[in-house]
């Protein structure tokens, strides 16, 4: 074979975590992401998510409110019974109001019941803090360390991995932790762009990349697809 005759290896271009996020900012502007009125509602909406729709959440916190409970004091000593009831919308109540329970116990214990003065502690010793509570994993102390407390810290969740393993940028198979590096290595430090980049991968992974995905529609799909079996 003649020098230069050999055909070259077609590269594709990754895009930046950066050019996504502008595309999905482009597309759905400002999500204002996450939804409540105070921290302390932030936060309990951070574990009555788990493992359920975020429409179910809502209808919980709204019980709540309605039952005038959302407080840390009031859901320590509430009937238990009530409290179940008013979650039950998010599912797993009776498992969630005793996590709810003694999340509120640790607040009150270390913070009188403040967000606000559990937010002044160093980021990696209240993230330790959090994961040492039943039933708080990586995604909601960091949900409640980004979104209830300010802290700069990107929440990594299903979605994040099927969206950015679907576009081949992150293998699906890599650790929170990794995937959590890579976005602090390669975006801006900022708390603005940490909370508005998970919204806007909650409202992609809900509308368009779900387990049977809708590429055609999608804001992303000018950018190249690698693996659609993937089922996160």
């Amino acid at each position: 074979m003649k020098s230069g005759s050999r055909k070259k290896r077609r590269t594709i271009k990754h895009p930046t975590l950066m050019e996504i996020y502008n595309t999905l900012s482009d597309f759905y502007g400002p999500t204002g992401w996450w939804p409540g009125d105070t921290p302390f509602e932030i936060a309990i909406g951070a574990i009555l998510t788990q493992n359920t729709a975020w429409s179910n959440v809502e209808k919980a916190i709204e019980s709540l409110k309605k039952e005038n409970l959302l407080e840390p004091y009031k859901i320590i000593h509430c009937n238990r019974t009530q409290l179940e009831q008013a979650i039950r919308p998010s599912g797993y109540f009776r498992q969630k109001a005793e996590r709810l329970i003694i999340f509120c116990n640790y607040l009150i214990d270390k913070y009188n019941g403040k967000i606000e003065k559990m937010k002044q502690k160093n980021t990696s010793e209240l993230r330790n803090e959090l994961l040492n509570i039943k039933g708080i994993g990586p995604e909601t102390a960091d949900d409640i360390l980004l979104y209830a407390c300010g802290h700069r810290i990107f929440v990594v969740d299903s979605y994040t991995k099927r969206i950015f393993s679907r576009h081949g940028i992150l293998d699906e198979k890599l650790k929170y932790s990794e995937i959590q590096n890579y976005f602090h290595k390669y975006l801006p430090q900022d708390v603005y762009i940490y909370k508005e980049y998970h919204g806007l991968i909650v409202w992609t992974g809900k509308d368009y990349c779900r387990k049977v995905p809708k590429c055609s529609l999608c804001p992303l799909n000018k950018y190249p697809i690698f693996n659609l079996q993937n089922d996160v």
